[in-house]
């Protein structure tokens, strides 16, 4: 384990994420035994909107305090929450150049419902790695470890209060730029939504 990257797993996660995954190659863990960290893209997304950048928060149950495991965390449905995510994923992409080339498959994770976060976020990580098409195995860790080397623990990693932490600047073409300029470091599905095939080139 000492050469072996240590990743969270977020939900839709940041495009600078996926071009973290490139560096690290095939030798990372997704960490699933770590407690819950609150205000983390472990369960929100950011997208852009014809207002700006607009935040997706996949809601936990009441009681998911820190010493939660990620991998206990319980997804609440007590309001239609997946409603509310795609209606906002069709709004905001629908005129881009790949929406509908993903909606079909993607469209499922908001009519299915998952029991658990980790498993929501595993699922859905595996289908962009497949659409990406990244040559990633996706394997996750057996136990939480604290003796992880500074340079290959990235569990404290992308903090959404600090966007510009990681992220890939390099500008692509997104659908309400001309209003708010290029705004980096948002979902994957920004990038996928926009480029397409040509994504996997730009991470």
């Amino acid at each position: 384990m000492q050469n072996t990257a240590i990743l969270p797993l977020f939900y839709l996660p940041p495009v600078g994420y996926f071009s973290l995954l490139q560096k690290v190659g095939q030798d990372f863990l997704i960490e699933k035994n770590e407690h819950l960290a609150k205000q983390t893209y472990r369960n929100r997304a950011s997208i852009y909107s014809p207002n700006g950048k607009l935040d997706l928060t996949v809601p936990i149950v009441k009681g998911a305090k820190n010493h939660t495991k990620m991998k206990d965390v319980r997804i609440s449905y007590d309001f239609k929450w997946q409603r509310l995510h795609w209606l906002s994923l069709e709004t905001c992409y629908r005129s881009s150049a790949y929406f509908e080339f993903y909606e079909d498959e993607l469209a499922h994770f908001y009519h299915e419902k998952f029991d658990f976060l980790f498993d929501y976020n595993f699922e859905l990580l595996a289908w962009l790695n497949k659409k990406l098409k990244l040559p990633l195995e996706l394997e996750v860790t057996a136990s939480y470890e604290d003796n992880i080397p500074a340079e290959l623990d990235y569990r404290g990693m992308m903090n959404p209060k600090k966007a510009e932490e990681m992220a890939n600047n390099k500008p692509y073409y997104q659908v309400f730029e001309d209003r708010h300029e290029f705004l980096p470091n948002l979902s994957i599905v920004d990038l996928l939504f926009n480029q397409g095939p040509q994504a996997k080139l730009y991470l």
